[in-house]
């Protein structure tokens, strides 16, 4: 759970690195969290409304843990918007996410796991 609310804490934090437990335990979080709440808005509602909410709510923290993980990669955050070619682009975009960030410093920062406390 620290993980995901360290990056709702760096909501607009679109410079860093993020290692790839963070963007996947803040990604599993969401979901889990979305899912129980459409659950929940349809048994009380009879509407999806709050899911809706919730993902709006979520949307600039998202885009910023995944332009950092991007960077952990050594790639710049606008690869987030191959997400947008028809087929592939979601696939591409996700093995870059799943990808092992760069162990050494790069351009957008240290490495986050040699830092004291991972």
């Amino acid at each position: 759970m620290n993980w995901y609310l360290d990056v709702i804490k760096n909501y607009v934090g679109f410079s860093g690195r993020a290692r790839r437990q963070e963007y996947w335990m803040f990604t599993l979080f969401s979901i889990i969290i979305s899912i129980v709440l459409t659950i929940i808005s349809s048994a009380v509602l009879d509407s999806n409304w709050l899911s809706g909410l919730y993902t709006l709510a979520v949307l600039l923290p998202t885009l910023a843990v995944t332009v950092r993980r991007l960077h952990d990669t050594g790639r710049s955050g606008g690869w987030i918007f191959i997400a947008l070619v028809p087929f592939v682009g979601w696939i591409i975009l996700i093995v870059f996410l799943a990808t092992e960030g760069q162990r050494q410093a790069n351009s957008h920062g240290p490495d986050p796991k040699a830092a004291p406390g991972y």
